[in-house]
């Protein structure tokens, strides 16, 4: 197993939010790798956990990765969470990406939670990589 596709699959993720329009213009470009320090804005998107298994034959060495995208609304509801969460979806399942290191697979929406924590709304979102890291 490697986990040498992990950087590569988080900055082609990462990019493609930032590269969205609709994404950008519904968070107000708050979209984190990581939270800033202090106070962070009403709305945004960050990435978020991630687990990776082993994924290869014998034709070559792979990953899979199961990676979660979170969308954390200090809103009332969950409208203007759930609107920002369908269109960071859009997004990555539109998005080319493509990976400095290793070859992407597939790239497949696994699930969503939609929950309140504390005053604001969470929603967490999980896609399934697999990378194809080349011959064994």
């Amino acid at each position: 197993m490697s986990y040498a596709g992990a950087m590569a699959l988080q900055q082609s993720v990462y990019a493609a939010l930032l590269a969205d329009t609709t994404v950008m213009d519904l968070s107000g470009g708050a979209i984190f790798d990581a939270l800033p320090p202090g106070s962070v804005p009403g709305l945004y998107v960050s990435l978020g956990s991630e687990r990776v298994r082993l994924s290869a034959d014998k034709s070559g060495r792979g990953a899979l990765h199961d990676l979660s995208v979170l969308v954390v609304s200090d809103g009332a509801g969950f409208g203007t969470a759930k609107a920002l969460a369908v269109a960071v979806s859009d997004a990555l399942d539109q998005a080319p990406l493509t990976l400095s290191r290793g070859r992407l697979v597939s790239f497949d929406f696994r699930r969503a939670r939609a929950r309140r924590t504390g005053d604001a709304r969470e929603i967490e979102m999980w896609f399934r990589a697999r990378v194809d890291l080349g011959p064994v």
